[in-house]
């Protein structure tokens, strides 16, 4: 089909496609040439090229001196400049309407951004672009293949700083604590969650690469304390569920802890030791920089985010 259309346009002047235009629309060679900003004489050249091409007179004089289009000049002149006005918005880059659009977005991202940010997304999504869909994916080594070879669009997890490949960018979306869960039933729920305590119990820790070690670990460490953790899980979701089922605690976001402790009937408590903090953010790879479209998603994503903080 390329080979086609490059065959039939081989040897025409586009040039004339925008006289044709401006032709038709005034039905006059002197006020079409001052249209185009050319000579009435080189505006009578490109009327009878035009005549020669496409093998119509195109304007003929009319019964008072002017001049009548041809039923071929009738018919062409809404689709030439239809696809003049489509070529004049490729070549600046068209306005669009999200309300409109018809596109797939896919976003990498955990259970944890699953959680805290689609249920938002998609109803902002859905009343402003009601045809765009949204494709969650898992990633690996922090989506950086997936972003450059554009078969994710952006990916939300933590942000990399200075350890981010130069062609890709991010954004800091949101800071999250942590807090501990436990069952209401749990020996420590009516208890104060001493140091002491929260060590000698069996924990829970989310893992999501099989590697042990986390936050809580690291400021334990510091303290000269550990903890033994009595089951690693990869994701955040589950963790609730098995936490109601059990003696085991957890020391998880505190969103997800707000999200299902009323919910499932948990205990939440402040950790006994002081976690840093971690951080959420919006990454994308340079080649979707300056799409209009992938600049609206991540508009929409720094919206919500900033609802969710």
């Amino acid at each position: 089909m390329m080979h086609e259309t490059h065959d039939a346009l081989q040897g025409v002047d586009l040039n004339l496609v925008v006289a044709l235009d401006a032709l038709l629309a005034e039905r006059h060679v002197t006020r079409a040439a001052a249209r185009l900003g050319i000579t009435q004489s080189a505006a009578s050249h490109a009327l009878a090229r035009l005549r020669d091409l496409l093998g119509d007179p195109i304007l003929v004089r009319g019964p008072r001196g002017g001049m009548m289009p041809t039923p071929r000049a009738e018919e062409l002149a809404p689709q030439i400049h239809r696809v003049l006005v489509d070529l004049a918005g490729v070549l600046r880059g068209a306005t669009w309407d999200p309300a409109t659009m018809r596109r797939t977005f896919r976003i990498g991202a955990s259970d944890y951004v699953e959680l805290v940010l689609l249920p938002r997304l998609i109803e902002r999504i859905s009343r402003l672009a009601p045809g765009v869909e949204l494709w969650v994916h898992a990633f690996a080594d922090h989506g950086d293949e997936e972003l450059a070879a554009g078969t994710l669009d952006v990916v939300i997890g933590p942000p990399r700083g200075s350890a981010r490949p130069a062609a890709s960018y991010e954004k800091v979306l949101f800071d999250e604590s942590f807090t501990c869960i436990l069952r209401a039933g749990h020996p420590l729920a009516d208890s104060r969650m001493t140091l002491a305590r929260y060590c000698s119990v069996p924990h829970l820790l989310i893992a999501p690469r099989g590697t042990p070690g986390s936050f809580v670990d690291d400021a334990l460490a510091e303290l000269g304390k550990t903890r033994r953790v009595a089951l690693a899980v990869p994701h955040f979701l589950v963790v609730p569920y098995i936490i109601a089922g059990s003696d085991l605690v957890a020391t998880i976001a505190t969103r997800v802890a707000a999200r299902f402790s009323e919910a499932l009937g948990l205990v939440t408590m402040p950790p006994p030791v002081q976690i840093p903090k971690f951080q959420i953010a919006l990454a994308w790879h340079e080649r979707n920089h300056r799409d209009a479209p992938q600049r609206w998603l991540r508009e929409q994503l720094l919206a919500v985010a900033a609802e969710v903080s």
